[in-house]
C-alpha cells in the first residue's frame, strides 16, 4: 500500500496558473511561489459580487482510531467537482508541532489530498514564520519598554503575553529569563505558546484587510500597569511594525488538491486552544470565487464547529448552507470502550455504546445551531454491513441521512454519494443561530456552552478565573464570544471521559482575554497552549533521500 507522501509525489500537478483560470483569475492576480503555489491578491476580487454557498466539515470526538476530516473535506470537494459544480476547498494550514510530533499533518490522505503536500505540512509560504516573527516582535518590544525605564509603568508579575515557537517544545512552556546583568534584560517569568495558539495567528485569521489586522494587532493586551490598566500593543507603538511583517501573508495561498480542484490553504489556529478555523480572507475570497465552498474546522464538533459558528461566522456575517459530520466505526467502537487493537472485529454492542458520541454532535448541529447534516461514514474495509446499518438506523431518528465516504481510496469517485446529499442539503433553507448572544456575562456563555454544546451540568470556577472574569467585565471586556481551550478528546474537560459522558462539570481554570481577535478565552482542566513531543516523535522517521525527495512524511 502507497503512504501518503508517495501518492502525492506521483500525482501529475497542473501548474498553478491552470488552477487560477478555473476561478476566473488571471497571472495578474497571482503572486508565485514557485510552480504549483501562489498567494492571490485579494484586491481581484473587487467588482465580484457572487457568494456561494458555505459547507462546513465538522466530526466526531477524536480518537486514536482516526476520524479523516480534512480527507472527506477534500475529497467531498472533488466530489462534486465530478457532480460538475464549480467548488473551491478552504482549508487550514498544519502547523510544525503536530507533523514532527504525533498527529500528523493536514493535507489530506490517501486519494484526497491537497499538494504539494510536503511543502504544505513543512514552511509552505511562510505565514506561520511571519506570525511568529510579529508575535516575537511585540515581545521584544514590552521587554524592551521595561529595560528602557518603563514609561507606561508596566507590571512584570503581570505579563500574560508570551514568546512563541511553531513546535512542540514542552520545555520552554514556563521559564525565567532576562538575567546576565544590567545589560540583559530585566529579569522576569515567562513562558512560550505553540505559534498556532498565539493570538497573533487568530488575529490574522479573523482579520478582513490589513487596515482591520493593523487595528486588531493594536488592541492586543501584552500586559497591565500596577494600577491594573490594560497596556496594549498600540501603547508600544509595536502595531505597524507587526503589520508589515504579516503583509503577505495576509493573502490567501492557492493550491490544488491531486484531482485539480482549487484550494486555499490559509491560517491554522488549533480548535482545541484557539478558534481552529481558516483565515476569513480565505473563506470569502473561496466564496467570491466559487459555487460551493467546503471549509472544515479543527478537532471534534465541540471544539471547532463550535467556534467556526460562534465566533467565526459571528464576525464575517457567514451562513453556512450545511454541515458534514465525519465519523468511523472503528472510532465509534473505541467511544464504546473497546481498545485499538480491538477494533478489527464485528462489535455490534460497543458501536452502540459508542454511538451516542455521534449523535450528540449531530444534535447540536441540526438543534443548537439549526443547521442541517449529514453524517459521512468514512468506510474501513473491516466495518460489516450490520456496523453500518446500526449508525444509519440511529441517525435516521435524528431525522439526518448518513451517506458513506470512500474519498481515501477512491477520491472524488468516492465521494460522489455525499456531494449529492450535501447539494440537496444546501437547496433547504435553514434557521442558522448561535448557541449564546454575545452580550450575555462571560460565566453565562460560558455555561451555555458547556450545557448545550458539551452535555454537562454546569461550570465551577478556580478563584483566580473568578477574579479574572470580574477584571475583564470592569475593564468592558465582557461583551465578546468566548473560545474555550478544552481537551479534544472529550465533551468534558477530562480526556478519559469517551463517548457522551453525563453528570459532569466543566472547571475553569483560568481567563484571559484575546482583545485584537475579540474574544474572551477559558482555559478549562489541564489544557495546555504548548504541546509536547510523544515518545517517539514522527519526526525520527522523517528524512531526505540521495536524490533530494522528503521521505517518512505520513
Amino acid at each position: 500500500m502507497k503512504t501518503d507522501i508517495e501518492i502525492a509525489q506521483e500525482a501529475k500537478k497542473q501548474p498553478i496558473l491552470e488552477i487560477a483560470k478555473k476561478l476566473g483569475l488571471s497571472e495578474d492576480d497571482l503572486e508565485y511561489y514557485g510552480k504549483y503555489k501562489a498567494k492571490v491578491d485579494p484586491a481581484a476580487l473587487k467588482g465580484r459580487e457572487k457568494e456561494g454557498k458555505l459547507i462546513l466539515v465538522t466530526a466526531i470526538t477524536p480518537t486514536p482510531a482516526g476520524e479523516g476530516k480534512t480527507t472527506t473535506t477534500i475529497g467531498l470537494a472533488d466530489g462534486l467537482s465530478r457532480l460538475g459544480k464549480k467548488v473551491v476547498v478552504a482549508l487550514r494550514e498544519p502547523s510544525l508541532g503536530p507533523v514532527f510530533g504525533i498527529k500528523g499533518g493536514a493535507a489530506g490522505g490517501g486519494y484526497a489530498q491537497v499538494v504539494p503536500m510536503e511543502d504544505i505540512n513543512l514552511h509552505f509560504t511562510g505565514d506561520f514564520h511571519a506570525i511568529g516573527a510579529a508575535n516575537n516582535l511585540l515581545a521584544a518590544m514590552l521587554d524592551n519598554h521595561i529595560f528602557q525605564g518603563n514609561a507606561l509603568d508596566i507590571d512584570i508579575g503581570r505579563i500574560p503575553w508570551k514568546r512563541c515557537v511553531d513546535m512542540n517544545d514542552r520545555q520552554l512552556r514556563y521559564i525565567e529569563d532576562g538575567f546576565g546583568g544590567p545589560k540583559s534584560g530585566v529579569p522576569r517569568k515567562d513562558g512560550f505558546d505553540i505559534t498556532v495558539a498565539s493570538e497573533v495567528m487568530a488575529v490574522l485569521c479573523l482579520a478582513t484587510s490589513l487596515q482591520d489586522l493593523k487595528a486588531r494587532l493594536g488592541r492586543i493586551v501584552v500586559a497591565y500597569t500596577h494600577a491594573g490598566k490594560p497596556v496594549t500593543a498600540n501603547d508600544l507603538k509595536a502595531a505597524g511594525a507587526m503589520t508589515a511583517l504579516l503583509k503577505d501573508a495576509m493573502k490567501p495561498n492557492l493550491v490544488q488538491t491531486l484531482e485539480g480542484t482549487p484550494a486555499f490553504v490559509h491560517g491554522g489556529p488549533f480548535a482545541n486552544i484557539a478558534h481552529g478555523c481558516n483565515s476569513v480572507v480565505a473563506t470569502k475570497t473561496a466564496l467570491a470565487l466559487g459555487d460551493y465552498v467546503v471549509t472544515e474546522a479543527g478537532f471534534g464538533a465541540d471544539l471547532g464547529a463550535e467556534k467556526f459558528l460562534d465566533i467565526k461566522c459571528r464576525f464575517a456575517g457567514l451562513k453556512p448552507a450545511a454541515v458534514v459530520v465525519v465519523a468511523t466505526v472503528r472510532a465509534l467502537k473505541m467511544h464504546g470502550g473497546l481498545d485499538k487493537t480491538q477494533l478489527e472485529k464485528e462489535d455490534l454492542a460497543a458501536l452502540e455504546k459508542g454511538l451516542p458520541n455521534l449523535l450528540r454532535h449531530v444534535s447540536n448541529i441540526k438543534n443548537v445551531f439549526g443547521l442541517p447534516a449529514v453524517v459521512a461514514v468514512n468506510r474501513f474495509p473491516t466495518d460489516t454491513d450490520a456496523e453500518i446499518a446500526l449508525v444509519i438506523e440511529k441517525c435516521r431518528g435524528l431525522g439526518v441521512n448518513v451517506r458513506l465516504s470512500t474519498v481515501w481510496a477512491e477520491g472524488g469517485k468516492g465521494g460522489e454519494a455525499l456531494a449529492e446529499e450535501v447539494v440537496r442539503l444546501t437547496e433547504e433553507e435553514n434557521n442558522f443561530r448561535f448557541a449564546y448572544d454575545a452580550a450575555l456575562p462571560i460565566k453565562e456563555k460560558i455555561e451555555a456552552i458547556v450545557t448545550k454544546i458539551y452535555g454537562g451540568d454546569g461550570v465551577s470556577y478556580t478563584p483566580e478565573a473568578e477574579a479574572e472574569i470580574a477584571r475583564l467585565e470592569g475593564l468592558g471586556f465582557g461583551n465578546t464570544p468566548v473560545c474555550m481551550a478544552k481537551t479534544q478528546y472529550s465533551f468534558s474537560d477530562d480526556a478519559a471521559k469517551l463517548g457522551a459522558p453525563e453528570h459532569f462539570t466543566v472547571t475553569v481554570r483560568s481567563v484571559r482575554i484575546s482583545a485584537g481577535a475579540g474574544f474572551v478565552v477559558a482555559l478549562t482542566g489541564n489544557i495546555m497552549t504548548m504541546p509536547g513531543l510523544p515518545k517517539v516523535p514522527a519526526a525520527e522517521k522523517i528524512d531526505v533521500d540521495e536524490q533530494g525527495n522528503i521521505v517518512g512524511l505520513f
